[in-house]
């Protein structure tokens, strides 16, 4: 788990398991937006570890994290995001790393990143994505959520995983307000519906998966609903360490990022 902003600390779902802390809170320029120096302090402190096991990443506010653990990869991948939002605003700063432009900074900057599955964002906020970033991502929209059946969604992931070693990113903002409470507007999933999703994602790859990593916490200064997040993390936690076993891609022993051991 990576603490940015102690929010894990009320949460039980960690509890027991066998977790790496990684300790951010004292790293400046990280909220939103991460600067290089943050980067570079970011690297150091996950440098014993590897894109693979399950990382829990704060709220989304840190989803550029994933950016930073894609670039540890060293093979050709996919990568499958669950996300409201579609994370692919060009830099408004030049060196600024963001929560809303990782996909973005990750298309274009890491050559070994083939294609990317995003699930989750409105059509009207795709529209606006750059043709060229568009042209790599295979794109189920909010508004077809609502019109699929469970098992016409699975399909659509089943249809675009496999081919490649995949990385996994979720943002619980994708989830209905009943499956989750975070700090950025929220979809219409059922965590149901995401958890089918997974399971079929592990029939077709679960030797392919490289590495997984959750985020959309509720803010923790404000009264979120973090017992609500603490259960869900729980359920996705299960999914993962069930279906992907204790072993990553590498044949590294898994374990969980972030915690108190």
């Amino acid at each position: 788990m990576m603490d940015f902003s102690g929010i894990y600390e009320d949460q039980q779902f960690w509890r027991g398991k066998e977790v790496s802390r990684v300790e951010a809170r004292d790293i400046p320029g990280t909220n939103c937006y991460c600067d290089e120096d943050a980067m570079n302090a970011i690297r150091s402190r996950i440098a014993p570890y590897s894109s693979g096991g399950i990382h829990f990443i704060d709220s989304g506010n840190y989803h550029y994290m994933t950016r930073i653990w894609l670039e540890k990869i060293s093979e050709p991948f996919s990568l499958l995001v669950f996300d409201n939002h579609t994370d692919m605003q060009p830099p408004a700063f030049g060196g600024l790393l963001s929560c809303g432009g990782w996909i973005y900074d990750s298309v274009m900057e890491l050559p070994l990143l083939k294609r990317v599955i995003l699930i989750g964002p409105d059509e009207e906020a795709f529209s606006r994505v750059e043709s060229e970033i568009q042209e790599k991502v295979e794109f189920l929209s909010r508004e077809k959520l609502l019109e699929m059946e469970e098992a016409q969604v699975c399909a659509f992931v089943s249809k675009h995983v496999g081919k490649l070693p995949l990385y996994i990113s979720v943002d619980k903002d994708v989830l209905c307000k009943d499956d989750a409470d975070t700090n950025w507007s929220q979809g219409d999933m059922r965590l149901n519906t995401m958890l089918e999703c997974l399971k079929r994602v592990r029939e077709i790859c679960a030797e392919g998966i490289l590495g997984v990593d959750i985020c959309g916490e509720c803010d923790v200064a404000e009264s979120g609903n973090s017992a609500l997040n603490d259960r869900a993390n729980a359920t996705l936690l299960e999914c993962f360490l069930s279906a992907y076993g204790s072993e990553d891609h590498d044949g590294n022993k898994n374990e969980i990022t972030g915690g108190n051991r």
